[in-house]
């Protein structure tokens, strides 16, 4: 008797980007040649209770950036590439990790979380981030050309009686940072001041990963309750503490604290090359974790899917 084993391969990771990256017309090309897109994205329609494609596709682009409404898209990108993914026989990787929405992602792929389920969790958070801050009260803002540490003054300085604090670690020299838009802004010019290259407010209107979210992660818990997990079949590095809980209670925990916590994203790639991982796969529209990644591991490859050319290039590494 012959028995066939799906083991996961060494040196090959999974990751998964969150808002951000979304476009009209994203998967296009990937849907025309894969049915797993359509079937993905039905379903998820089917969870919200409106065409979730049609949105992706015709737009208008204000509903696809509505935080309720772009929090389930991206999480339906990531899934149905790794749908395609798996249908074309692409191997299983040997960890997973996403970066801050790309979380939920990760754990659906890794087979903890109901896809269904996480559908109508992360469009729920994306309400309760939504309503944590009145509009054009929070902002956020990229910092480019500073360590983290003067990033981290420039935001002590600028908070006075507010909240600023930095919150995307994404890259060697490249930091977010979130709050009321006026400390916000006096975090801008202040990193100005000790010479950052760049340091511009962002075009969002949540300032997510820092305390002004402490309200909607108490409303995310809460939900979270009745959404269940189980052990994931591939290791997820989370974003808040760069670890792989595998109990549902400290997934869980995990996911709240994200919601008011820093992204460690940089600790999360390094910590997948030491654990053996040379090539990351990038499942979902975009490329910008590719860009962060060769930022801070210069020898570590991210191939990017999200259309058949990229899928057949990064199937080829391991054919």
């Amino acid at each position: 008797m012959t028995i066939t084993t799906d083991l996961p391969r060494p040196g090959l990771g999974f990751v998964f980007p969150g808002q951000g990256s979304q476009s009209i017309g994203m998967l296009r090309e990937l849907s025309l040649a894969f049915p797993q897109v359509a079937e993905t994205y039905a379903e998820a329609s089917a969870a919200l209770g409106y065409d979730l494609w049609r949105v992706v596709q015709d737009g208008p682009e204000t509903d696809l950036n509505r935080t309720e409404c772009t929090q389930p898209a991206m999480l339906a990108a990531g899934v149905a590439v790794w749908r395609v993914w798996r249908a074309q026989g692409g191997p299983l990787p040997t960890v997973m990790a996403g970066h801050s929405l790309g979380e939920y992602t990760a754990l659906v792929c890794a087979e903890a979380l109901d896809f269904r389920a996480a559908v109508t969790l992360v469009a729920n958070r994306g309400r309760y981030m939504q309503e944590a801050v009145p509009e054009g009260e929070g902002a956020m803002a990229a910092i480019l050309g500073l360590e983290d540490a003067e990033v981290i003054t420039a935001c002590a300085s600028a908070a006075e009686s507010e909240v600023v604090t930095a919150v995307n670690f994404n890259a060697p020299g490249q930091v977010v940072v979130a709050g009321n838009r006026a400390a916000v802004v006096r975090a801008v010019e202040a990193a100005k001041g000790l010479g950052a290259k760049r340091a511009v407010v962002l075009p969002v209107s949540v300032p997510s990963h820092c305390a002004l979210m402490v309200g909607a992660a108490q409303r995310l818990r809460v939900r979270l309750e009745t959404v269940p997990l189980t052990l994931p079949r591939v290791p997820v590095i989370n974003n808040v503490d760069v670890a792989d809980p595998t109990e549902p209670a400290a997934i869980r925990d995990a996911l709240v604290r994200q919601l008011h916590c820093p992204v460690r994203w940089v600790e999360c790639v390094r910590t997948m090359v030491g654990r053996g991982i040379l090539t990351l796969v990038e499942a979902g529209p975009g490329k910008v974790l590719a860009g962060l990644n060769k930022r801070i591991e210069k020898g570590l490859e991210t191939r990017p899917v999200f259309d058949p050319s990229g899928l057949r290039q990064a199937l080829d590494l391991f054919a």
